[in-house]
């Protein structure tokens, strides 16, 4: 008689047969008729009891508590519900629970009787995150285990929210709306429609807001509000002309409300009337902490700890081991902050925007570089004062020579950058432009620039989906293009290798066969950097490869590829090495890797056509590959610090972070 206790209080006896008769009399009309203003038309004609009314019960407020279930890869989903948490004890009194999924025994779902939300994103392949994989199974394989059947969670009243990104298209939001159907296939019932939060569109905080709106005026139907609800005024025109509609019609119906079913689509569907920004709010303010200095509405420049150091006097970057930049007058900058891809060693823990095509509002390239400099070139003035800056080297700092298109996201993507190019050109700045190699047209129309890499992060396709999650099905197939269209670069290419213990490190001989494709002129080998732990990736310092890892690695690529590539250089300190071509750079058993950048810029000028042999220069003795310096530069003063540890004494080079035992 638990039905019976919840309507009059556990009187029981006839009444209580015939109020559960009449509910199951309303649900088989509500499947009929599928038309729930209709149904609440006729209960409230003929003085009985609406459906919701016999779920939360007549004397109102029945529903008390539930809780709030997230998964999470990032940490997103996780704030979410905590929000959704505090806003349910402020405006019904409810004790909401924020549950990890991986915490929480998932056999007892069929007990719960309060109202349950669920705030889950979507992973790589339209997957779950990690920890929420084993509770998104459990209720898929119930959903279609004949023995749960169609009321195993009839009890269960529910509502998602999703966190995804509508760029992935066929795996956008999959695990909230594969979620939301399952649970309705074991007789659950939802209390809002499923809300797709769409990343590409906006902060999901600011969708989330205009949901729990939406969630505010349905929790009505089933607990009694503390108070006159007063809502939060939506950001979305369209989110309040809804809201609005809501209302009316909730007091056109005796207080049910009845217009809710298409909301969530009708919101996730909006299209903005002129092109949107590329950085939202959130967005912008997390790079801004990780120390990017944002330029217009998609564009950011950055500090590299290398130009510090050479500030410094105490080393370069690999760049100027094997090529011969100057660091301390490097800019590294990106005239896209967005991305295609999703790599698990991304250096920004994917804070960035992702995308396949330009779909923002578009900043010019003049202004672009114009600000890119004067940023640049304040962050070097704040340098001055600092302990061990050397006065000579912050004044040449402060002349920009060199610019790495490599900072964050996919410059490549930008549509102006022929022009950027030329801009930088114009300046006197050689260009160092990375491409993740998935937009093929771009590379095929991109002017001559210092040098141009792609990389390639694995060795097959399997293992470049894992390791690139990227956005386009087509990846494998752009990806081969990019590498064709690099050979057709008269101006210098590299394939750049990051390798990843347990990931591609064992992929020697297939990336070997790769090479035959590009043909570049260097292969730069590197192992990952390893940039702390974060939810958005699994990496672990496990997964970085120590230098004689990368150099073997070299060795075997060598021998794979019959000595037509030669061990060129090495920097120890950034675990990298570089491989060369033979015939080109290697004269009278002298490596020429090193770049003649004033010639560059006179061939640039000149108009005429120019290779990559008109414009090499000799390498020190000091860069080259087995040298005693292993790449750093005898000019430079190598700076260590001392840590004490418990046993040992041990020096830190303060640059590279690596120990070395000193007794």
């Amino acid at each position: 008689m638990a039905e019976s206790e919840d309507i009059d209080g556990g009187n029981g006896g006839l009444f209580a047969r015939i109020v559960s008769l009449w509910r199951k009399l309303l649900k088989l009309i509500k499947s009929i008729f599928k038309d729930e203003k209709w149904l609440s038309n006729l209960t409230l004609g003929l003085g009985l009891p609406t459906l919701s009314q016999l779920v939360r019960g007549q004397g109102g407020g029945v529903v008390t508590s539930g809780k709030v279930f997230y998964g999470t890869q990032k940490g997103t989903s996780k704030r979410l519900a905590e929000r959704l948490v505090h806003l349910a004890k402020k405006k019904f009194g409810l004790d909401l629970e924020a549950v990890n999924m991986a915490d929480y025994e998932v056999e007892k779902l069929p007990t719960e009787r309060g109202l349950v939300f669920f705030v889950i994103s979507t992973y790589t392949d339209g997957t779950p995150p990690e920890p929420a994989q084993w509770f998104y199974r459990w209720v898929e394989e119930s959903a279609h285990d004949f023995r749960c059947g169609a009321d195993f969670l009839k009890e269960l009243k529910f509502a998602v929210f999703g966190c995804g990104n509508s760029q992935y298209v066929e795996n956008f939001n999959k695990c909230a709306k594969t979620l939301s159907g399952n649970l309705k296939l074991m007789g659950a019932k939802e209390v809002a429609d499923v809300f797709l939060g769409d990343e590409d569109k906006g902060s999901l905080d600011t969708q989330f807001r205009d949901w729990t709106g939406i969630l505010q005026l349905r929790l009505a139907d089933y607990c009694k509000p503390l108070e006159t609800l007063q809502l939060e005024k939506p950001r979305n025109p369209s989110v309040k002309a809804k809201l609005e509609k809501i209302r009316k019609q909730k007091e056109k119906d005796g207080g049910q409300s009845t217009d809710i079913e298409d909301i969530g689509k009708a919101l996730n569907g909006l299209k903005a009337g002129e092109k949107p920004e590329m950085l939202n709010h959130t967005t912008r303010g997390n790079l801004k902490k990780q120390g990017y200095k944002i330029i217009g509405t998609h564009s950011g420049v950055k500090l590299c700890r290398w130009t510090k150091s050479m500030l410094r006097g105490r080393g370069g970057c690999y760049k100027h081991s094997f090529y011969g930049i100057e660091s301390h007058r490097c800019m590294e900058a990106t005239p896209s902050l967005a991305c295609a891809n999703k790599c698990v060693f991304c250096w920004r823990h994917h804070t960035n925007p992702i995308g396949k095509e330009w779909k923002w509002k578009m900043d010019p390239p003049d202004k672009i570089v114009s600000e890119a400099i004067a940023c640049h070139r304040g962050m070097i003035k704040e340098m001055k004062g600092v302990p061990g800056v050397k006065p000579e080297r912050l004044a040449e700092g402060i002349d920009v020579k060199h610019c790495a298109l490599s900072l964050v996201g996919e410059p490549i993507m930008y549509p102006e950058i022929n022009e950027l190019c030329n801009r930088l050109h114009g300046e006197g700045i050689s260009t160092f432009l990375v491409t993740n190699a998935q937009f093929p047209r771009a590379i095929e129309r991109l002017v001559p620039v210092t040098q141009l890499y792609v990389s390639v992060d694995a060795g097959n396709k399997e293992s470049l989906k894992a390791i690139d999650r990227p956005l386009f099905s087509d990846f494998w197939e752009r990806f081969l293009l990019c590498l064709q269209k690099l050979r057709d670069k008269r101006q210098r290419t590299v394939y750049r290798l990051t390798l990843v213990n347990d990931w591609n490190v064992s992929e020697v001989e297939q990336y070997a066969s790769l090479v035959d494709i590009g043909k570049p002129d260097f292969i730069e080998i590197k192992g990952v950097t390893y940039c702390g732990s974060n939810d958005a990736s699994s990496l672990t310092m496990k997964n970085v490869p120590y230098h004689n890892e990368v150099r073997a690695f070299g060795e075997k690529l060598c021998s794979l590829r019959n000595e037509e590539y030669g061990l060129a250089c090495e920097h120890e300190h950034s675990l990298s090495i570089l491989l060369a071509r033979k015939d080109r750079y290697l004269k009278g058993r002298k490596w020429h890797t090193w770049i003649d950048y004033e010639k560059f810029q006179s061939l640039y000028r000149s108009g005429k056509p120019f290779g990559a042999e008109d414009y090499m220069e000799e390498t020190p003795s000091w860069a080259v590959w087995g040298a005693e310096e292993k790449g750093f530069d005898p000019q430079e003063t190598r700076f260590r610090k001392k840590r004490n540890h418990p046993g040992k004494n041990v020096s830190v080079d303060s640059d590279t972070k690596q120990a070395i035992k000193t007794t």
